[in-house]
Parts: C-alpha cells; sequence; structure tokens
C-alpha cells in the first residue's frame, strides 16, 4: 500500500468550500465559483489552494477540469503559480495608505505612554523559557490531559501550585483545595455566585460584601452582577478599617488587598489584619484576599498571606496576570473546605475554563524553577524602575511625595488638593495616559476624607519606552512652588 499521502499535511489539502451550481460546464463553475471567493475576499490574497489533484477528488470531476480552471484565471490574474509553491489567491489589493496620526476631538494628542494601571511590562514574558517548558509538558502529557478537562483544573499544576504557594506566600494550600480559574475575574465570580447559593443573612433583600472604599470600580461591578450589595470600608495609611466591618448589616464577605492595597499601596496593619479574621469568626464571614502581586517586594521580605493565619475563613484569589502575563488566562482559588463544592458547582454550569495544556505548562514552569527565576529576574527589573522614577522626582520634583513604593507595579504621587484632574489633563497633553487616584474611589464612601494623587505604574510601560513615559510625566508635573520663594 502507498502510504505516502500520510508524509506531510499538505497531502491531505486544505477544506476549500466551492457552490458550482448555475450556467455552463463545470470548469466555467468552478472559475466562477473562485472568481467570487476571491472577489469577496473570502479567500483571502496568498491563501493557498488544494493541488489540482486534491479539489478534483473532492470535488468528483476530473483532474483535467481543475488544472485548465487554474491556468484560465491565473492568466487572468485572480490566481498566482509559482513552482514549489503551489496555487494561491493573487494579491490585488492595492497598497494602503499609512493614515495620517489623529488628533482627537479634544485637540491633545494621542497618548505616547499607557501608563493606566493592571498590565505587567509583557515585553519581558520568558518566551524561551515558557517554549521549552510547553514542549516538556507536552511530551509528558497524558492522554486525558487532551480531553475537555475538570472544572476544578489539572492535578499536576494544583499539586505544584500548593508547594509554591506555601513555600512563597505562607498560604496554607491542600490540591483539593484549589480551583484554577481563567482570569482573577472569572475566580471573584465563581465565589461571588458560590456565597450567594451558600446563605444570604435572614430579613436582607441582598446580602452584601465589604470592599475597600479605594479599589477597583469591576471588581465591584462583578459582585453586584452576582447578585450582591458591595458597602465600602475606609482606606487609610493603615490599609482599610476592618474595625468598620461590625458596623454594617448583612455582611457575608471582606474583599480585600491585605499584602499592597489597590491603589494606595500600603499593607493592612497587623491589626487590622488580626480584627478582619476576629469578625469572619464572629460573623461566620469570609475574607476574600486579592493576591495580586504579592511577589513583588523590594525592602523586605513579602508580607505572608492572610491565608495562613486562618485557612477556614480566608479565599485566597491569586493570579499569573502580573507575574508573567494577563494573555495566559491563569489565575487560581485556594478554598475553605466547606466552599470547594459550591465554587465547582457554579464552574460546573458551563463556564469557560483556560487550556488544560497551559495548566500543565505551567506546572512544568514552576516545577522546574523557571518560574522563581523569572520572578526574581521581573523583582529586579522592576525594582531599578521604581528606584529610577523616585529618583527622578527627588532631582526634579521634590515637593512630590511619593507613596506606596515598598512593593508592588505602580506608585502614587501625592498632589495638593483640588489639582488631581488638572494634572491628569496636563500628563495627557504630553502624551501620557494615567490615572488620579480618585479614579479608584468608591463613590459610595462618602466619609472617607478625600485625596488627590496619581496612580503611576511603573511596571508597565516596556523597558525602551520607560525613559520617555518618565520625562513625559516630570513635564507634567507643576514646579515647586518653594522655588519662587525669596
Amino acid at each position: 500500500m502507498d502510504n505516502s499521502w500520510a508524509t506531510s499535511w499538505d497531502a491531505f489539502g486544505r477544506d476549500l468550500h466551492l457552490d458550482l451550481a448555475g450556467p455552463g460546464g463545470l470548469r466555467v463553475c468552478l472559475m466562477r465559483a473562485l472568481r467570487e471567493a476571491a472577489r469577496t475576499g473570502r479567500l483571502a490574497p496568498g491563501t493557498r489552494l488544494p493541488s489540482s489533484r486534491t479539489l478534483a477528488a473532492d470535488l468528483g470531476i476530473a483532474r483535467n477540469t481543475v488544472a485548465e480552471a487554474y491556468a484560465d484565471l491565473v492568466a487572468e490574474g485572480w490566481l498566482s503559480a509559482r513552482q514549489g509553491s503551489g496555487t494561491r489567491i493573487a494579491d490585488r489589493t492595492p497598497p494602503r495608505p499609512v493614515p495620517a496620526r489623529r488628533t482627537p476631538p479634544s485637540g491633545r494628542p494621542a497618548p505616547r505612554f499607557d501608563l493606566t494601571p493592571g498590565t505587567p511590562d509583557v515585553s519581558a514574558f520568558p518566551r524561551a523559557a515558557w517554549l521549552a517548558a510547553a514542549r516538556r509538558a507536552l511530551n509528558a502529557a497524558p492522554y486525558d490531559a487532551l480531553g475537555y478537562g475538570a472544572p476544578q483544573g489539572r492535578p499536576e499544576l494544583r499539586a505544584v501550585l500548593a508547594d509554591y504557594l506555601a513555600r512563597a506566600r505562607g498560604v496554607r494550600a491542600d490540591p483539593d483545595r484549589i480551583v484554577i480559574c481563567a482570569g482573577f475575574i472569572q475566580g471573584l465570580a465563581l465565589v461571588a455566585r458560590a456565597l450567594t447559593a451558600v446563605r444570604g443573612p435572614a430579613g436582607v433583600a441582598a446580602p452584601a460584601v465589604a470592599t475597600e472604599g479605594y479599589g477597583l470600580g469591576f471588581h465591584r461591578d462583578v459582585l453586584v452582577r452576582a447578585g450582591l450589595r458591595t458597602v465600602p470600608l475606609t482606606v487609610d495609611a493603615l490599609g482599610a478599617r476592618t474595625d468598620e466591618l461590625p458596623s454594617y448589616d448583612g455582611v457575608l464577605a471582606a474583599l480585600l488587598t491585605p499584602a499592597h492595597q489597590f491603589p494606595t499601596g500600603v499593607p493592612l496593619h497587623p491589626d487590622r489584619r488580626a480584627a478582619a479574621l476576629d469578625w469572619a469568626v464572629a460573623h461566620d464571614g469570609w475574607i476574600l484576599e486579592d493576591d495580586y502581586d504579592g511577589e513583588f517586594r523590594y525592602d523586605r521580605q513579602p508580607v505572608g498571606a492572610l491565608q495562613g493565619l486562618d485557612p477556614d475563613r480566608v479565599v485566597y484569589l491569586g493570579t499569573a496576570s502580573k507575574s508573567l502575563a494577563p494573555a495566559l488566562r491563569l489565575a487560581w482559588l485556594v478554598l475553605p473546605d466547606r466552599l470547594v463544592d459550591p465554587v465547582l458547582a457554579v464552574k460546573s454550569g458551563g463556564e469557560w475554563q483556560s487550556g488544560t495544556l497551559d495548566h500543565l505548562t505551567l506546572a512544568e514552569f514552576l516545577s522546574g524553577g523557571a518560574y522563581d527565576r523569572h520572578v526574581r529576574g521581573m523583582r529586579l527589573r522592576y525594582r531599578r524602575r521604581r528606584d529610577r522614577l523616585v529618583a527622578a522626582l527627588a532631582a526634579h520634583a521634590p515637593h512630590i511625595e511619593v507613596s506606596g513604593i515598598a512593593a508592588g507595579l505602580h506608585a502614587v504621587l501625592e498632589l495638593p488638593p483640588g489639582t488631581e484632574r488638572s494634572l491628569v489633563e496636563a500628563a495627557r497633553w504630553q502624551g501620557l495616559e494615567l490615572n488620579g487616584l480618585n479614579t479608584f474611589r468608591d463613590p459610595a464612601a462618602r466619609t472617607m476624607p478625600a485625596r488627590d494623587g496619581l496612580v503611576v505604574p511603573y511596571g508597565r510601560p516596556p523597558e525602551h519606552a520607560f525613559t520617555g513615559a518618565l520625562e513625559a510625566l516630570l513635564r507634567a508635573l507643576p514646579p515647586d512652588p518653594s522655588a519662587d520663594s525669596p
């Protein structure tokens, strides 16, 4: 038997839908169908067509009919044929002119540098190491890893994560209590929906989750979409005022960023960590711990996860979005025993999952030590950027106080009251897109003292753009008022 058909993918040909209905013979109908596919863009320029033998077999017509149709269309300019390259749709599209740089309706130049938070320096993603880990993981993958997968995630990744989180973050994690999610938002949504299913306080129309008075609005939106209310906790120099928790009725959980409050950048004070756990025990509540950048601390050892103090009351939410890249869509929940089944019941009801091959790749990346090496390298890179930011401000804007710099990927520049909005606008005129601190203030936190500032994510720009972004920031800052004093 001749098995030459199995030696290359091209031998199978490419699936191609062509409608040969209409007047004329088969060659005429085939030419008309191919012209129409090329003219409408259904077959893009450069698309390789099946060989005449393959297409003839697929259509059930003579090979010579296909070969003649190809030849005629080449002569007409619809197709191109080169030795060794096969027959392709010809490139008939004229070159597009380069669009001029548009000026927004406001008259400001379009931003050259994006310093809005949420993304690390993705140009530093360890492509070669990740590819090597993916290759090893795929070679070793069992057959069942290529199936649909279980809602909880691959056991290989959950086992490695349990070891890593215990070692690096002080998390007390059993693999059976870990659920792999397609990003932090999905994890938060799963927990929120599971909480509403577990219980709601008697006599309350909608149970509530306490959130930090400064935080991300779309996190609150996720909770609201799950049928929960949100109530704000005051944030000050010691973090969230967790002593306010007992003052609210119907609160079943508190969403906190204990290691590095976002966006103010302060760690949660030990007394307030203890107060949060005491409240959870006394009120049968839960703490949802968002450990979004806990691995990046520069001046001393990272603050350990709150979960390590009470694994039965704290839901730990971690993610690879800041340490590696958001595009991986990999995050994880470490759940108290009582919440594992409710969360899996929600996730099993049609929730989309991240690819299990990525689970295996991350497991290999962690177990082989590549993750630790990458995090250490990025910690050094981000610390150098932080130091450059602080030094530049000390030299060119000494009147601007910087806070929240002990950890994470962003800093807060403290501003005089009433100046935040004008400085955000001034930065846009310098081609710099960034957010003021009040962008992240919960509108419901009406009693929390006002505070003006700029949130500067120094970890976001690629290395080659950081200098330009820093210079644009310095140009936007107001001059030192004391410099004009006699």
